[in-house]
């Protein structure tokens, strides 16, 4: 008889998730201090040191086998390489939006990905929204106009990280794997056209990896800023109910708010004062009908 786990939080699960919420929070701090290097040289990075950690974990588990069954499935291989792919993206306009000053778009992109989460089911799935979801969803589209109009364009790094995001949690539950061997699963794809990348800046001289020491060390750091969170948060989102992660996620996002407007000195213009308000409006929303819903169930 198949075992089902009680839809309850668990400590540890708590721990977990708080533990990587709050590791992708300060995690604009780091990426402002690789600023003065080219984001895809960073990401390339991110990525070639991120296999040896998840690497050690999956023999650490027992679990390596699970990666070569992976490649000699098409189907999964399939959507591993969609699911690097838009976690690659995602990563990629992270960084640049931290470097060049534009934090307060990617907190406004991780603040709207739940409302995005739902739209996508609405349209790919055939789920029904309820009314509050719609008003949350309509609120969320209004401050992006808003922003817009102000701007003269859309909020591009927002959208990016968004969409990115979203479509990359929704093909993930879609990888016939663990999270941890679809993390690495997903290195492993980017391992070849990243190590190439780098092989190329090195013999232009245009590489950053041995300039300093600092350098040197910031980059090879990017493995642990990587892997640790993602793999931390796998591990404990599994051991919480759904509306307790849907909550603690925005933990990150108003963490590089807070960041971006007193640390980074990022400039809070009326166009975002009446913005963020809405999007805190709509997620107040969202979590109110989120949480009552979880309270029927």
């Amino acid at each position: 008889m198949t075992h089902i786990p009680d839809n309850t939080d668990s400590p540890r699960g708590l721990a977990f998730a708080i533990t990587a919420y709050l590791l992708w929070g300060v995690l604009p701090l780091y990426m402002k201090a690789l600023a003065h290097i080219p984001p895809t040289e960073v990401v390339a990075h991110r990525i070639v040191w991120s296999v040896p950690i998840a690497g050690l974990l999956l023999v650490l588990l027992g679990r390596t086998r699970d990666i070569a069954t992976a490649f000699r499935s098409p189907r999964t291989l399939a959507m591993g390489c969609v699911t690097a792919g838009l976690v690659s993206v995602n990563w990629g306009v992270y960084v640049w939006a931290i470097a060049t000053d534009r934090a307060l778009d990617a907190a406004l992109g991780y603040y709207i990905n739940p409302l995005f989460s739902i739209f996508l089911g609405a349209v790919l799935l055939g789920e029904r929204l309820t009314r509050a979801q719609m008003v949350a969803i309509a609120l969320a589209a209004a401050a992006v106009v808003v922003l817009t109009i102000d701007a003269g364009t859309l909020p591009w790094p927002a959208l990016a990280l968004t969409f990115s995001w979203g479509m990359y949690a929704f093909f993930k539950k879609s990888l016939p794997i663990g999270p941890n061997q679809g993390f690495m699963l997903e290195v492993l794809i980017l391992l070849i056209p990243a190590l190439g990348y780098l092989g190329y800046l090195t013999a232009t001289g245009a590489s950053h990896f041995t300039e300093t020491p600092s350098n040197t060390a910031l980059l090879l750091g990017c493995g642990l800023v990587t892997a640790v969170p993602l793999i931390t948060y796998a591990n404990g989102a599994k051991l919480l109910r759904l509306s307790t992660v849907g909550i603690l996620q925005y933990i990150v996002p108003t963490m590089i708010f807070l960041f971006a407007v007193f640390w980074f000195g990022e400039p809070f213009g009326r166009a975002r004062m009446i913005a963020f308000p809405m999007i805190w409006a709509a997620l107040v929303i969202y979590t109110w009908s989120m949480l009552r819903s979880a309270r029927s169930a």
